[in-house]
């Protein structure tokens, strides 16, 4: 994936469908890259697809254990667990943006400061041009 996907990240869901072992052997690949671009934001692993074999939530994947992410089984097509792993995932992302330690997020909202400052410079130039209309004596 670019490096653009995960500007601004504050959490990642990362899905391999359980009915397609390449999926899941791209996992290691996947995470290796959301670490070189955001090394610290929450990640959580998606098993999807268990409506076809509810047996496959009796295994255990072990790429989640190896790098200690939580796991969810959930099934996009009957909605199994899919609101609670959003909710979850929702609320890593806004714990992980309230108390950012990372290096980039702290660049980044020093710019996005920078710009609002620049914004709010500009501001009453163009209050004063568009408010200096009066209206004519009745």
């Amino acid at each position: 994936m670019h490096a653009s996907y995960y500007h601004k990240a504050h959490a990642c869901i990362m899905v391999f469908d359980v009915q397609r072992k390449v999926t899941y052997k791209n996992l290691g690949t996947w995470y290796t890259e959301l670490r070189e671009f955001r090394p610290e934001i929450p990640c959580v692993v998606v098993a999807n697809k268990i409506d076809a074999d509810m047996k496959v939530t009796q295994k255990s994947f072990n790429f989640a254990r190896k790098f200690s992410l939580p796991l969810y089984f959930v099934s996009a097509a009957d909605g199994t667990n899919v609101v609670k792993l959003f909710n979850d995932a929702i609320r890593l992302a806004v714990s992980y943006k309230q108390n950012s330690q990372d290096f980039m997020d702290e660049v980044l909202q020093e710019l996005e400061n920078i710009d609002l400052e620049q914004k709010e410079e500009e501001l009453p130039d163009q209050e004063q041009c568009g408010s200096t209309k009066s209206l004519p004596p009745s």
